[in-house]
């Protein structure tokens, strides 16, 4: 089944009937009059029978259950979401094809705490994940003492889960001795699991992606440095949580340890750049099939002058945004030139993006908002013109007194029943 647009809709919720929403649902509910009581407990009882009757209404009259999921896996997600309950419930089971989500980092506006939420982009609204099972110390985003210097809690998404890989505890060691795994398809709810150790040691300010389904970690700085851990590299699938890390063959030197940079795979080839913005960097590409590292084409260096992904649905296609022009420009290997795909002063200073389901998810206005690109291809041209149409844009607001930190497409969530 084809995914879905993203949501054009921004966040569903203003902060303070957000806020109103949330006291109204931590504070208990007040006990009923005793000459209430009777009333209450009917009312409780017809809303349980109406309940009953939902769930055993068939899904398509005349259809057993199973045969109706089929023939509903077919209809736009959005369309079920507005007919009924039955189908809406249907929509976020764990056994009916998902449609995407957006998985997002945030960091509290007040006390830069960190937590983790899900876009839905057919009930336009954000929901939070569980807390994942944090070390001690746990990674802190944001190190006082050194003039509020930024520090990233590094995550992958990777075989449909949200991996996180890396981060830097406040005396600046690595936070992560093992991988945190969240699946967001679990059949009984979404939960975190923990992955196996990483090996060689716990490291951070490393090159972090997905290659294939797995994990892909190269380089990175430990509790001091160590050229043996700056020049390595593993892979590790999630679906498996049990297996152990596989090892890659060592970096040339230990120049990616410098800066949490983004490891992007296309073509068959992760590609990496060993600092973030645009300054000058160092590149490195790891070719899947022959298992050895190469030099970055030198059209593909001098172009990375920003956040870059791939996108699964388009090829392998790498995506970059040039954070100083706000242009977004996709890679050709055949030519080794990068084309603009699209160009907006919203797209400026851009630090963070995710692709997937045909879309380009930038985190702008310093993580107030997400901007998505649709960069499915079009036949129609604009009117008039031989040119083809500039690719829609729409933005996405973070939750109400959070910022975007980072950002993932996944599958959505399930829900229980």
């Amino acid at each position: 089944m084809a995914a879905p647009a993203l949501a054009k809709r921004p966040c569903s919720s203003p902060s303070a009937s957000a806020s109103c929403r949330e006291a109204k649902r931590l504070r208990p509910a007040p006990a009923p009059a005793p000459m209430e009581r009777h009333d209450a407990a009917a009312a409780a009882a017809e809303v349980s029978t109406t309940t009953s009757q939902q769930q055993s209404q068939p899904l398509l009259p005349g259809l057993p259950d199973h045969l109706a999921q089929l023939c509903l896996s077919t209809l736009p997600p959005r369309l079920m979401h507005a007919v009924c309950r039955p189908w809406r419930r249907l929509l976020y089971a764990p056994s009916f094809p998902p449609f995407l989500s957006l998985y997002a980092l945030l960091e509290d506006a007040g006390d830069g705490g960190a937590s983790f939420a899900a876009y839905d982009p057919i009930a336009a609204r954000w929901d939070g994940l569980p807390a994942p099972p944090m070390p001690s110390p746990p990674p802190t985003l944001c190190h006082p003492s050194f003039l509020s210097r930024r520090l990233p809690l590094q995550s992958v998404a990777a075989a449909g889960k949200l991996v996180l890989v890396a981060g830097s505890t406040q005396s600046l060691h690595p936070a992560l001795c093992r991988p945190l795994v969240f699946d967001p398809a679990a059949a009984l709810a979404p939960r975190w699991q923990v992955g196996p150790k990483v090996p060689l040691a716990p490291r951070r300010w490393c090159a972090a992606g997905a290659a294939r389904g797995r994990v892909f970690v190269a380089g990175g700085v430990g509790a001091g440095y160590d050229l043996a851990v700056a020049r390595s590299g593993a892979t590790w699938d999630p679906a498996t949580p049990s297996a152990p890390w596989e090892p890659l063959p060592p970096l040339r030197d230990g120049r990616f340890s410098r800066d949490a940079a983004e490891a992007v795979c296309s073509g068959g080839k992760v590609c990496m750049v060993n600092l973030r913005g645009s300054g000058a960097k160092e590149g490195a590409v790891f070719d899947l099939v022959a298992g050895r590292w190469e030099d970055m084409p030198p059209g593909m260096l001098a172009g990375w002058k920003g956040p870059a992904a791939a996108s699964p649905d388009s090829g392998d296609m790498i995506f970059v945004v040039d954070e100083e022009r706000g242009a977004l420009n996709a890679y050709d290997w055949g030519s080794d030139r990068w084309t603009t795909v699209a160009e907006a002063g919203r797209l400026k200073g851009a630090a963070e993006m995710a692709a997937g389901g045909g879309r380009v998810c930038v985190v702008s206005h310093g993580g107030a908002k997400v901007v998505v690109v649709d960069v499915t291809p079009k036949a129609g041209r604009s009117r008039g013109s031989t040119t083809p149409a500039p690719p829609r844009m729409w933005e996405v607001e973070a939750p109400a007194g959070r910022r975007v930190v980072s950002l993932h497409v996944l599958p959505r969530m399930t829900r229980p029943e």
